[in-house]
């Protein structure tokens, strides 16, 4: 799989120290900026030293500053054409089709590059473990959420969802340090779900975030956060895109301790009827 410069950023985020995360800061933001930068100008314009520029390069994977400003530039002229070419004024229904499916087909192997297996596996073996699990989210989150919620009870997983943020405060209150919650938000900033998120971490339940965004709130409060990758051509067409990748890694999640439980033939038609 080839290497995806932002994509590893966003997944380790969690992981920098203060200094790493001003360089990841600087780099999300400004990627088209930093790919015309020499390592001087970047640590100048961070007021740190130009080894630790160098150190972060190398941190997420590349040979040096140099590898990865390659690598980062590649990602912004393919994203500069992906948002050129999604939703011209005028196309026909037929290549409309085409272009919203490859968008959906990038945003599923953006999301896939975006998770590390470390995560992954530590997400499986939270819920494989855990007596209940409780799925959050709100407005079209909620729906998500509910989705998950089928899909774990069909797998056999004690897994429950409310749709009504008042009684959500309710369950999550009642949540134990041997329950996991999962947190749906495209935005990763919603201010009932993070009203929820507070509430279960002080029962000491195990929590993560399915987000877009490693920066937000619910992703940098969660034990686990996992991310979703959407092409950010408007807030409409972004919003369904992330939609998609959310159901794909709970389903992948779902299938994973289907296997790791003893899969039969049985109990993959359940979950996916």
């Amino acid at each position: 799989m080839t290497q995806n410069c932002l994509g590893t950023i966003h997944s380790q985020y969690h992981k920098f120290s203060e200094k790493e995360k001003m360089i990841a800061d600087y780099i999300l933001e400004k990627p088209e900026i930093v790919i015309h930068r020499t390592i001087n100008e970047v640590a100048d314009d961070l007021n740190i030293a130009d080894a630790t520029v160098f150190r972060f390069s190398k941190r997420i994977g590349y040979k040096g500053f140099q590898a990865m400003k390659i690598a980062l530039a590649s990602e912004v002229m393919s994203l500069t054409q992906t948002i050129q070419k999604v939703l011209p004024e005028a196309e026909s229904s037929e290549t409309l089709m085409e272009k919203i499916f490859s968008s959906n087909i990038r945003t599923l192997q953006k999301t896939l590059e975006l998770n590390d297996q470390d995560s992954i596996k530590k997400t499986i073996d939270i819920i494989r473990q855990a007596n209940r699990v409780e799925f959050y989210g709100t407005g079209s989150s909620s729906l998500i959420a509910m989705d998950g919620f089928q899909k774990f009870v069909n797998a056999g997983i004690r897994a429950f969802s409310i749709q009504d943020p008042h009684y959500q405060l309710k369950t999550a209150a009642q949540l134990t340090e041997n329950d996991a919650a999962i947190f749906i938000s495209h935005s990763g900033s919603t201010k009932e779900t993070m009203n929820i998120l507070k509430i279960a971490k002080e029962t000491g339940a195990k929590t993560i975030g399915i987000t877009s965004f490693p920066k937000s709130p619910i992703s940098l409060n969660v034990d686990i956060a996992l991310y979703t990758n959407s092409e950010e051509t408007d807030s409409y067409s972004s919003t369904f895109t992330s939609q998609i990748a959310q159901i794909s890694l709970i389903n992948a999640i779902c299938v994973n301790i289907l296997h790791l439980n003893g899969l039969c033939k049985t109990d993959f038609k359940r979950l996916t009827n």
